[in-house]
C-alpha cells in the first residue's frame, strides 16, 4: 500500500495526462515557426544545435548523424528543436508578461543533464530506493519467522520496484516505448494490489481458494494490459480501469483497519488519508515553479514516505501474525 498512492494515480491521472493531444503551446504559430526554422537550419533562435547540422535539401547529413548515446539521452534533432523552441517561447512570453502554457499536454520543464523531468525521475529514484531496503528487510524477517503471505508480498515487492523503474526511465526518457511499459508496470502493480488487498482482509490463507478469488482480477488485469499494449493505448479508458481498481482497494484496506484489531492499524489510516492528500495535490496540476517544481513531482515526492510506512506495516503484519501462532500453540 506504500504504492496504493502511487499506483493508483501514476497509474490513471499520470497516464491521462500524458495523453500528446494539441495544447495551447504547442499550437502557438510562433514556436511552430521556430521548429520548422530549425528543421531547416539546426538552429532554433540564438542556439544552434552542434550534433543538428542540416545540408541544402534539409536532410540531415550521414557525418552528423546522432551517436546512440545522443539517442538514447533524447538529443536527437527534432527533439531537441522542441525543446529549445518551447524554451525561447517561453522566455518571450515571461517578458511579455504571460505564465508558462503547456506543451503536447505538459507544462514546460527545464532539462537537468538531459533528463526530462528531474525531480519527478529523482523522487522515483528515492521511491525506488525505498521499495528496494523494504523488500530486502522484509526478506531478512520473513526467513524468521512463518507468515501466510510472505510469497504474496515477494511477488509484490517485484513489482513495485519494476514499475518504480520503469518510472524513472519514463520521466528521464518520454518516449511511446517508455511510455507503454510505464504504464503497464503501474497497473500490473495496481492489479496485484487489488488481489492482495482482498487476500489479506479477509485472510484467506487456502491455496485453493486464493486461486478461485483472484483468478477473474488476474484474467481482467493481463487482457487490460494486452488491450492497451496490441490494440489502443485508450487513455480514458485506462483511467477508469485504474481508478475504479485503486478506490476499491483503499476503501477495503480502510474498513479492514476500521474492524480489525491489528496493532499496526493505524500505519494503513496514514497511508489512505495520504492517498487522498496526493489526489488533491495532482489535481492542482499548477505550473512549475522556476522550471523544475510541478505538482507531479511533488506527488512523487509523497509516495517516499508512504513506502516507507507501508513496508514497515507489512513487517508489522508478519511479527504479529507469527505472534499470535505462538501465542495460540501455548
Amino acid at each position: 500500500m506504500a504504492d496504493l498512492c502511487w499506483v493508483i494515480f501514476f497509474a490513471s491521472f499520470s497516464c491521462l495526462f500524458r495523453v500528446f493531444d494539441a495544447s495551447i503551446g504547442d499550437i502557438d504559430p510562433f514556436y511552430r515557426a521556430c521548429i520548422v526554422q530549425c528543421e531547416k537550419t539546426g538552429c532554433a533562435g540564438e542556439i544552434c544545435l552542434q550534433h543538428c547540422k542540416y545540408s541544402l535539401d534539409g536532410s540531415l547529413l550521414n557525418s552528423q548523424k546522432e551517436p546512440l548515446y545522443m539517442q538514447l539521452n533524447q538529443r536527437d534533432c527534432p527533439t531537441d528543436c522542441k525543446y529549445h523552441c518551447m524554451v525561447q517561447r517561453e522566455k518571450k512570453r515571461s517578458s511579455l508578461g504571460f505564465g508558462p502554457v503547456k506543451y503536447y499536454g505538459k507544462w514546460p520543464l527545464k532539462r537537468v543533464f538531459g533528463l526530462q523531468e528531474p525531480l519527478s525521475v529523482a523522487f522515483s529514484v528515492l521511491n525506488l530506493a525505498k521499495n528496494v531496503q523494504g523488500c530486502l528487510s522484509f526478506f531478512n524477517l520473513n526467513k524468521k519467522t512463518s507468515y501466510n503471505y510472505a510469497a504474496l508480498w515477494h511477488i509484490y515487492g517485484f513489482l513495485s520496484v519494476n514499475s518504480c523503474v520503469w518510472s524513472v526511465v519514463f520521466h528521464s526518457r518520454g518516449m511511446e516505448i517508455t511510455e507503454k511499459l510505464d504504464c503497464t508496470s503501474a497497473v500490473a502493480l495496481l492489479g496485484f494490489s487489488l488481489i492482495i488487498s482482498i487476500l489479506r482482509s479477509f485472510n484467506i490463507k487456502n491455496e485453493a481458494a486464493r486461486v478461485l478469488a483472484s483468478s477473474p482480477l488476474f484474467a481482467f488485469t493481463t487482457t487490460h494490459i494486452l488491450y492497451l499494449n496490441n490494440y489502443q493505448m485508450d487513455y480514458g479508458w485506462n483511467t477508469k480501469v485504474c481508478v475504479t481498481m485503486g478506490v476499491a482497494q483503499l476503501l477495503i484496506w480502510a474498513i479492514w483497519a476500521g474492524i480489525s484489531q491489528h496493532p499496526s492499524k493505524s500505519k494503513i489510516w496514514i497511508v489512505v488519508f495520504g492517498s487522498g492528500v496526493a489526489m488533491l495535490l495532482e489535481n492542482c496540476d499548477f505550473p512549475p515553479y522556476a522550471g523544475l517544481i510541478d505538482a507531479h513531482a511533488l506527488w512523487h515526492a509523497t509516495t517516499i514516505p508512504l513506502t516507507c510506512i507501508w513496508w514497515s506495516f507489512i513487517q508489522d503484519d508478519a511479527n504479529y501474525q507469527a505472534f499470535d501462532l505462538n501465542k495460540k500453540e501455548k
